[in-house]
């Protein structure tokens, strides 16, 4: 049997991949943050055993992919997603769907990965997927391409630092000197696991503010609670990281100590940004091409136009790459 499929229009408008089976592809199904209600595990069973392969893929991006389904069956499965678009997309992300029936309608924005956050590990500053949820609707249905990953504290389980936009949770650590005893094991334990911003003058712990990056060690640490995490919610974003064939990047810092609103005004205008410097083409492009393109000065101008900072929050004023200069030497024979 022959079909007329528009294979990029499938791909485009609905979350399809390509199969090496002719005929097939596979359907990858949204979980902002990576976390799911168990009931529809049921749902992705039957999708994955009445229209697929009868396997289900655990993707890189916290997705559940359901190989195998043939394109005369993409109607039935669209159909066959609507409790987790009406559960998840609609209940719990809070984003207007008009037929939760006819299937995701957009890939542009890739699903938000996540770890576990503070609801499950005591590293953690923030509660991530309930920020992933609130997050989604920047994401989606956006047709222009953003990887955005979020890690709870700087320990960064999740790889922001290799996102598109990285978000790590961050923690002002209030001091009650009173409570400290002197011990050390503060200064341990930020010296082997981060910073190394503490040390202990005349008896009592005392902190390098400026060299503080908010991950929370010391106050796991402390045994009588001298260090506590303020409860303002903080964030640290990290841009332009990817993967990549030749020139993969780390993430730079262009965000620091900054409030959940500043993401949700800043996320606004870098897809005005994305749209503005493709002409209104969405095109596959990594965040840290398009800045590249632009200019880190004019992407920065665009990005924090009529964004209101909250007090702590520090921008970069530059970023550098340090990857053209590796592109640079690979032509370069030893001697």
């Amino acid at each position: 049997m022959s079909l007329d499929v528009d294979i990029i229009k499938t791909r485009a408008n609905g979350d399809y991949r390509l199969s090496k089976v002719r005929g097939e592809c596979m359907i990858s199904v949204r979980i902002p943050g990576g976390i799911m209600p168990a009931y529809l595990l049921s749902t992705a069973q039957h999708i994955a055993e009445t229209f697929g392969n009868g396997v289900i893929h655990l993707t890189t991006r916290q997705k559940l992919a359901m190989p195998g389904i043939k394109y005369q069956d993409i109607p039935a499965v669209n159909k066959a997603l609507a409790p987790f678009i009406e559960d998840i997309t609609v209940a719990t992300c809070g984003i207007d769907v008009e037929d939760t029936k006819a299937g995701y309608q957009t890939i542009g924005g890739r699903n938000i990965v996540a770890c576990q956050g503070s609801q499950i590990c005591q590293k953690a500053n923030t509660d991530t997927t309930g920020l992933a949820q609130r997050l989604e609707h920047h994401v989606y249905p956006q047709p222009y391409h953003l990887k955005l990953v979020l890690a709870g504290c700087p320990n960064d389980c999740a790889k922001a630092n290799m996102a598109d936009f990285g978000i790590l949770g961050i923690a002002q650590i209030d001091f009650k000197s009173e409570r400290c005893i002197g011990c050390g094991a503060c200064v341990k334990v930020c010296s082997q696991h981060a910073a190394n911003c503490l040390s202990i003058k005349h008896g009592k712990a005392t902190k390098e503010v400026s060299k503080c990056i908010g991950c929370g060690e010391c106050v796991l640490a402390c045994p009588t609670l001298a260090w506590q995490r303020n409860p303002k919610q903080l964030y640290m974003v990290k841009l332009g990281g990817r993967t990549s064939k030749r020139t993969p990047r780390v993430g730079k810092l262009f965000l620091n100590w900054v409030t959940e609103d500043v993401i949700h005004q800043v996320l606004n205008n870098l897809f005005a940004f994305e749209k503005e410097i493709l002409e209104g083409t969405p095109v596959y492009m990594h965040m840290g091409h398009l800045i590249d393109k632009a200019g880190y000065h004019a992407f920065k101008d665009r990005v924090l136009r009529d964004v209101t900072f909250n007090e702590e929050a520090h921008v970069a004023e530059r970023l550098y790459w340090a990857e053209d200069e590796y592109v640079a030497n690979l032509h370069v024979k030893p001697a």
